[in-house]
């Protein structure tokens, strides 16, 4: 079975249903799973997803915040959720497809903007969530699973613009990128988009706040598609789909896809 993947953080699922449609009708990945849904579950715009074969759906929503979504066109069946540091947000969801592979969705915190836990309480929360992670990854080790989302941290010196200018900014802070080597290690994860392409920078974020991101192209892939060693060689084709980061009304983060053949 070969299906492909891709991971987007929408950043509002309802505002963004139109650049929703067009990367299903224009890319039409098998799985699309998407991260700050902002929205209840019973308010993510189905139908026009559905009217292009994306008839499954598992979700957990928030209203405002959050969110995380698995829209497929393969029948997939719900294996759970977890609430990593007690934060009562909806962050994670897990989906298992016909093959028995499982796919985690995860909208790791972003972490404020002082990396200093005594200063910045959601700072802290961040480290405490990948903590969790870890901590998960180690007493109940994954097998044939994929696991992507937004996770919130550019862990490569060539996954950022400027690996000096941005060590004590948080998405790249020493500690933030030692606490994801750490949950990377303890599953065993594969980070699937460096072993199709290990060289070279690398992007999958873009701030609002530049005038013309593309022109400054000021980015970090905080965006992820990981694998257990079991199928890692599997999963290939991996790409950053970087012009809908220039669409109308886009999201500030571009859908990162991968391709698995199992």
């Amino acid at each position: 079975m070969s299906f492909s993947l891709a991971t987007w953080n929408i950043n509002s699922v309802r505002l963004r249903e139109p650049i929703v449609l067009k990367l299903l009708q224009e890319e039409a990945p098998d799985v699309l799973c998407l991260q700050e849904c902002k929205s209840p579950v019973d308010k993510i715009p189905t139908e026009g997803f559905a009217a292009l074969g994306y008839t499954h759906m598992i979700a957990r929503g928030q209203k405002g915040y959050n969110g995380v979504a698995i829209l497929s066109r393969l029948p997939l069946r719900e294996v759970g959720d977890r609430d990593f540091a007690g934060l009562g947000h909806a962050r994670h969801i897990a989906a298992q497809l016909e093959n028995g592979v499982t796919i985690h969705n995860f909208y790791v915190p972003a972490g404020g903007d002082v990396p200093d836990r005594e200063q910045n309480e959601k700072f802290g929360q961040k480290l405490d969530y990948l903590t969790e992670m870890r901590d998960w990854f180690h007493s109940e080790k994954p097998a044939k699973s994929i696991l992507v989302g937004d996770l919130n941290i550019a862990p490569r010196e060539d996954d950022v613009w400027s690996h000096k200018q941005l060590l004590k900014v948080v998405s790249h802070t020493p500690i933030e990128v030692e606490h994801l080597a750490q949950t990377q290690d303890a599953g065993g994860w594969v980070d699937i988009t460096r072993q199709d392409i290990p060289d070279g920078q690398l992007y999958s974020w873009w701030s609002y706040r530049a005038r013309d991101w593309s022109a400054a192209d000021k980015g970090r892939r905080l965006d992820h598609v990981w694998a257990t060693p079991d199928i890692s060689s599997a999963g290939h084709s991996s790409r950053i789909l970087r012009d809908a980061r220039g669409w109308d009304k886009p999201s500030d983060h571009a859908p990162v896809f991968a391709r698995f053949d199992l």
